[in-house]
């Protein structure tokens, strides 16, 4: 079961989310919150697995929170749920510890499968988030020398990131590669120690800069 703390400050919203999650047999909405600080303290008493959340909120806002919630809980999973598709969002939100990113014109199917996704440990980013990503670097990328400069990896260690951006977990790219789970581990060590990068959120947003995916 996956425990899931519902975070917005638009009631009407938390009771479309938890409406469209209630029929999931293996998750389960422990408690809403309105504001970044009331998630802080309902996460505290709770211990959820995943932390839905949103952006733009009175009090506390989504990027102070998630940053907080990761400093005092690095166990807990954060999805963001926003209507912002700006790139500048998306970034901070990442870098402040946020494991996925969607858009709120998901359907109730995605946004069940992101949650899946983010709880065993991978990340997940809807299409039109990802796409707000990778674009600047569609347009640019021969001027910015981000190529030139990326560190060394392998084929298959290209694969595994791309994999691993895309919410794969270890199990899942094993089968898909029928390789080891201790192999697939092994390439995530070599690729984070490659590009000096330590988080899942990190490793994403490197392969979306880099159009791995």
């Amino acid at each position: 079961m996956i425990r899931v703390l519902l975070v917005d400050d638009h009631p009407l919203v938390l009771d479309g989310i938890n409406a469209c999650l209630s029929g999931e047999p293996n998750i389960e909405v422990v408690g809403q919150a309105n504001n970044g600080l009331e998630a802080l303290e309902l996460a505290e008493a709770l211990s959820p697995d995943v932390v839905l959340m949103d952006v733009s909120m009175p009090v506390m806002n989504g990027l102070e929170a998630t940053k907080e919630l990761k400093l005092r809980f690095p166990d807990f999973r954060v999805l963001i749920l926003s209507m912002h598709e700006n790139r500048e969002y998306i970034l901070q939100l990442i870098q402040s510890g946020a494991a996925g990113y969607v858009l709120k014109d998901v359907s109730s199917k995605e946004l069940v499968k992101a949650i899946e996704v983010v709880h065993q440990g991978g990340t997940y980013f809807s299409s039109r988030a990802s796409d707000a990503l990778i674009r600047p670097f569609d347009s640019g990328r021969r001027n910015t020398g981000v190529s030139d400069s990326r560190p060394s990896l392998t084929k298959r260690e290209e694969t595994v990131l791309k994999l691993l951006a895309e919410g794969g977990s270890n199990k899942d790219i094993a089968r898909q590669l029928d390789i080891s789970v201790r192999t697939v581990e092994t390439h995530r060590q070599n690729i984070k120690q490659k590009l000096n990068i330590q988080t899942a959120a990190g490793l994403a947003k490197y392969a979306i800069e880099n159009n791995l995916v």
